[in-house]
């Protein structure tokens, strides 16, 4: 990856690039329910997103889910476009820098996690419940 070694920020590719690792190393059994599942990595949310979310700084989104969850979707999501995760990489390289106690890869990782997490129609409140319950 670059930017580690001359101290320059991760890049976009380099998020993506931890993101699909992320996403690889969960169980066959998860990515299985997931297998069309679009990944994206963006500098910061647009303001309509932020806007339909009710959020001002776009430093407080790192990830979002943006598609239909599977309970919602049909016997067997026909015709529903595919789900996309998308990591916001300036807020997600910000929050890596004020927690100083994990790697950005397990930052990304958790963000994945989370992010996929509502594609199985988990609630914030219930990703915070589990946050709190292992941690």
């Amino acid at each position: 990856m670059s930017g580690f070694d001359d101290l320059t920020a991760p890049s976009l590719a380099d998020v993506d690039a931890l993101a699909r690792r992320a996403y690889a190393a969960l169980p066959a059994r998860f990515r299985a329910f997931c297998p069309d599942l679009v990944i994206v990595v963006e500098d910061l949310a647009d303001d309509a997103t932020l806007d339909a979310l009710g959020i001002e700084d776009p430093f407080e989104l790192t990830g979002l889910y943006d598609g239909e969850d599977l309970p919602s979707r049909g016997w067997n999501g026909a015709g529903e476009p595919p789900a996309r995760v998308v990591l916001y990489r300036r807020a997600i390289l910000d929050e890596w820098a004020d927690r100083g106690n994990v790697t950005l890869g397990e930052l990304v990782a958790h963000v994945m996690v989370h992010e996929i997490a509502h594609h199985f129609g988990l609630s914030d409140a219930d990703i915070g419940a589990i946050d709190d319950w292992t941690a």
